[in-house]
C-alpha cells in the first residue's frame, strides 16, 4: 500500500469516527481515549492474528501426542499479546446487536491487563457510558477488511494520526500531550539516536519513542536490540496514552507517573545516551524550598530565581546525559535570551563546550498555540573535543515551512532531509548529503517517468469515430527534458484540455445527444479519462518541480558539498562571540539577512492571484461601508 493510499486511509476513518462524535454528547476529550482504545485493540488483534498463524505453522509434532497447545509465551517470542477469545476484535465485532456492547469492551480490556502487567490500569473501560449505537457504528468503522490486508505498522500509523487530530481539536488541555511530528523528526534527525538508554522525563503520549523506532527501523535495524526506553510523565492520562502508543508500535517502554521537578523514579542522572523532550513551558509555580530541588544533583549550575521553570529543564536534559550522550529538546524561545540568573547558567552551559545546535522555529507548528519555539541540542562527547568544544551551530528554519493551514506550519520530509544533510555537514559528514542528493536525483528520475507515462496516455487517447476531440498535444522526450519545461509543458496542456472539455461539454448539452444514449455515454467517458490521465500527470509534474527545488536549495547553498555559513540561514559561531552577545543562544542574533535569490515564483501567476485578492477585499470593504452607513442611520447620525 502506498504512502498516498494509506493517507486517504487515514483521513477516511478520522472523519467517520469525528462525525460520530459530532453527532453524540460526548466531548472531545471524553471521546479520545476509548477511540484511541479501539485502535489499540484492532491492532492487538491484528498482531495476534498473523503470529497465531505464524507459531501454528513452526510447532513441532509429537509423535503420540501431536501438537502442543500454543500458549503465551509463544506469542511474547512472536513479540505480539495473547488475546484471550472475548477480547479478539472477530468475537466483539461478531456479538448480536443486542448484546451489552459496552460491558464486552471493559471486559476485553480487563482481561489484557490481567494478563500484561505492563499495561495494567492502562486501558479505557468506560465503554458503558456511550451509547450503544455509537459504539457499534464505531466497531464497523474499524472492522473495514481494508484493515485486514494492512501491514501491521499502518496501525501504528492510524493511532499517530488520531492523536495528530484529537490534539488539533483541543481533546487534551494545553495540547501537551501530543509534540508535532515535525519538531520530534527534526530533533531525532539531528541527534541520531540510535544505541543505549533512550529518556524522555515530559513523555507526553511518547512520540519522541515512537520516531525513534521509525529512525532505528529505517537503518535496518530493530529498535528492541539497539535502545530501552525510559519514560516519566505528569499524569495518569498521558502515561495510558504513551504506553499504549508504544505498544501498538511493538516497542517496549518504562513509562512511569510522576512530577519530574520532584521525582526522578528511573534515577538516570549522568546515564543517558540520549534525552529527548518537549517539557512544558515557563512553568510557574515549582517550589523552589523544597529541600529536594534545592539539593537536587541534577541541577550542576546552580537555581535560577525566577519563578519560570525553563532552566530547571535545561539542566536535567544536560544532567541526564553521560560522558557522550546528546539531548534535543524544545523550549521557549524567549529562554534562549532570558536573564539575570538564568544568563547565568546559560554562560555556564555554553563554556562546557557541549552546547552544539541551536535552532529557531517559526510560529504556528504547535496545534494549540502559535507562539515561535527553539530546539535545543547538546553533545557532552563535544566537551572533549578542543576544536568543535568551541562551535556552535546557529540555525534559523523560520522561513523553512510548509503551510498545512491557516493556523498550522510544518516541515515535509524533504525540509527535514536538507536539514539533517546540513547539520551532516557541519559536523564534518558528507554521508546525509550525498545521500540527499541521491534521493532527490531517484526520486524526481521516479515522477518523470510518472509524468511521461500520464502524457503519453493522454497522446495515444483518441476518440476512434470522431478525430475532432483528439487532445491535440505533441510527442516529448521526456529522458532529455529539462525539469523547467514541465511548466511549459503544464500550461500548454490545460489550455488544449480546456478547449476539448468545453467543445465536449457543448456538444452533450445540444439536441444532437439527447436520444444518443451511447455516443452520449462514449463522450462522458472519454471526458474523464482525459481529466484523470490529465490529474495524473499534473501530480507528478509538480512533485518533480518541488523535488528539484528542494535539491536546488540544499545545492545552492552547499555547492562544494561542503559546510559554509548562509546568510539568514546558518552560522558556526565560537564561544567568544557568543559571550560578546551577553551569551544569547537566539540563532537570528548571529546568522543575519538571508540574500535574495530566485525562489521560482512564477511572478504573472501571482499576480494574477494578487488581483483576484484585492478585488475581493475591495467588494468585502464596500459592503463594509454600507453596513457601518447603516448602523449610523439608525442611532440617527
Amino acid at each position: 500500500m502506498t504512502g498516498q493510499q494509506i493517507k486517504e486511509l487515514e483521513t477516511r476513518l478520522w472523519q467517520a469516527a469525528d462525525q460520530l462524535r459530532a453527532n453524540s454528547k460526548l466531548t472531545a476529550a471524553k471521546y479520545s481515549f476509548p477511540v484511541l482504545g479501539l485502535i489499540f485493540l484492532r491492532h492487538a488483534y491484528r498482531r495476534f492474528f498473523d503470529a497465531k498463524i505464524k507459531i501454528e505453522a513452526n510447532v513441532p509434532v509429537h509423535p503420540q501426542r501431536g501438537k502442543r497447545a500454543i500458549g503465551k509465551d509463544d506469542f511474547k517470542e512472536a513479540k505480539a499479546i495473547y488475546l484471550p477469545e472475548a477480547a479478539r476484535w472477530d468475537y466483539l465485532a461478531s456479538l448480536p446487536e443486542a448484546s451489552d456492547i459496552g460491558e464486552a469492551l471493559n471486559n476485553a480490556m480487563r482481561l489484557i491487563e490481567s494478563d500484561y502487567e505492563v499495561l495494567s490500569g492502562v486501558l479505557p473501560k468506560e465503554y458503558n457510558l456511550f451509547e450503544k449505537d455509537l459504539l457499534q457504528n464505531l466497531i464497523r468503522i474499524f472492522n473495514s477488511e481494508e484493515l485486514d490486508l494492512m501491514p501491521g505498522d499502518v496501525f501504528g500509523r492510524i493511532y499517530e494520526y488520531f492523536l495528530n487530530e484529537f490534539a488539533k481539536n483541543g481533546a487534551q488541555e494545553g495540547g501537551e500531550f501530543f509534540t508535532p511530528p515535525s519538531l520530534v523528526n527534526t530533533i531525532v534527525a539531528i541527534i541520531e539516536p540510535d544505541h543505549g538508554i533512550v529518556f524522555d522525563p515530559a513523555c507526553g503520549s511518547a512520540g519522541m519513542f515512537v520516531q525513534t523506532g521509525h529512525f532505528i527501523e529505517n537503518e535496518g535495524e530493530n529498535p528492541a536490540a539497539k535502545v530501552s526506553f525510559y519514560g516519566q510523565e505528569k499524569t495518569e492520562e498521558n502515561t495510558q496514552l504513551a504506553k499504549m502508543n508504544v505498544t501498538v508500535h511493538g516497542l517496549e517502554a518504562s513509562i512511569l507517573v510522576g512530577n519530574t521537578f520532584y521525582e526522578d523514579h528511573h534515577n538516570l542522572t549522568e546515564r543517558c545516551d540520549f534525552v529527548m523532550a518537549n517539557p512544558p513551558f515557563n512553568v510557574d509555580g515549582v517550589d523552589k524550598n523544597k529541600d529536594s530541588i534545592k539539593k537536587d544533583r541534577r541541577l550542576p549550575f546552580g537555581l535560577p530565581k525566577t519563578d519560570n521553570a525553563n532552566y530547571l529543564w535545561i539542566q536535567y536534559f544536560y544532567a541526564y546525559l553521560n560522558p557522550t550522550g546528546r539531548a534535543g529538546f524544545v523550549m521557549a524561545s524567549s529562554a534562549s535570551d532570558a536573564g539575570h540568573t538564568e544568563r547565568d547558567i546559560r554562560e555556564k552551559l555554553v563554556n562546557t563546550g557541549s552546547v552544539d545546535v541551536m535552532v529557531s522555529i517559526g510560529t504556528k507548528f504547535f496545534y494549540t498555540r502559535s507562539l515561535p519555539c527553539t530546539l535545543w541540542f547538546f553533545d557532552r562527547q563535544k566537551e572533549k573535543d578542543p576544536e568543535r568544544a568551541e562551535q556552535t551551530l546557529m540555525l534559523d528554519l523560520r522561513d523553512v515551512y510548509r503551510k498545512v493551514s491557516s493556523n498550522l506550519h510544518d516541515f515535509t520530509p524533504e525540509h527535514l532531509r536538507n536539514i539533517k544533510a546540513l547539520v551532516g555537514l557541519y559536523r564534518g559528514k558528507t554521508t546525509h548529503f550525498e545521500k540527499a542528493l541521491e534521493d532527490y536525483r531517484k526520486e524526481i528520475a521516479a515522477n518523470m517517468q510518472s509524468a511521461a507515462f500520464g502524457w503519453n496516455h493522454l497522446l495515444g487517447n483518441s476518440m476512434l469515430d470522431n478525430e475532432d476531440f483528439m487532445l491535440k498535444i505533441e510527442p516529448v522526450d521526456f529522458e532529455a527534458l529539462p525539469i523547467a519545461d514541465l511548466k511549459r509543458l503544464k500550461k500548454q496542456l490545460s489550455a488544449t484540455l480546456k478547449q476539448v472539455q468545453e467543445e465536449i461539454k457543448a456538444l452533450l448539452q445540444s439536441d444532437a445527444l439527447k436520444k444518443d444514449k451511447s455516443r452520449k455515454e462514449s463522450l462522458q467517458k472519454y471526458l474523464r479519462n482525459l481529466n484523470g490521465g490529465s490529474q495524473d500527470f499534473h501530480n507528478a509534474a509538480d512533485q518533480c518541480l518541488y523535488l528539484e527545488k528542494e535539491r536546488y536549495w540544499l545545492l545552492t547553498r552547499f555547492p562544494d558539498g561542503k559546510y559554509k555559513d548562509v546568510p539568514g540561514l546558518c552560522k558556526v559561531v565560537t564561544k567568544a562571540e557568543i559571550a560578546s552577545n551577553d551569551f544569547s543562544l537566539t540563532a537570528g542574533r548571529y546568522v543575519g539577512v538571508s540574500a535574495q535569490v530566485d525562489d521560482g515564483i512564477d511572478f504573472e501567476e501571482r499576480l494574477k492571484e494578487i488581483k483576484i485578492e484585492l478585488q475581493v477585499l475591495d467588494y468585502e470593504s464596500v459592503n463594509l461601508a454600507k453596513t457601518i452607513q447603516l448602523k449610523f442611520e439608525e442611532i440617527g447620525l
